[in-house]
């Protein structure tokens, strides 16, 4: 069972960063897509961040230039660096692992983005 641990979330003003972190339990980390996805209330969840296991990652439009999803296999991990954060970033951030057709999910971290 895949199992996701999200961390790093928290309260920033308007232009400063956040870095996130996911943590893996499965030992075959390295052969899964991992990225992160964002959900605001009412919205339907939207992917922000991916990279695959060949290390190609892919950033949403509105975070392009701003965020990078680097990943660790090694510590099982991957990250998201979050900079020049804006209001519109606020919202709960969750880790996808996806292997085939099979998602999986962390519970979510909260990012809000106030002065």
């Amino acid at each position: 069972q895949v199992q996701l641990v999200e961390s790093g979330g928290g309260l920033v003003q308007p232009g400063g960063s956040l870095r996130l972190s996911c943590t893996a339990s499965m030992s075959s980390f390295a052969i899964y897509d991992m990225g992160w996805y964002r959900q605001a209330p009412g919205k339907q969840r939207e992917l922000v961040a991916l990279i695959t296991r060949g290390a190609t990652t892919n950033y949403a439009d509105s975070v392009k230039g701003r965020f990078t999803i680097p990943r660790d296999n090694a510590k099982k991990t991957i990250y998201l660096q979050m900079n020049s954060l804006a209001p519109e970033d606020t919202t709960v951030y969750y880790c996808n692992a996806r292997i085939l057709s099979l998602n999986n999910w962390g519970q979510g971290t909260q990012v809000t983005i106030s002065s």
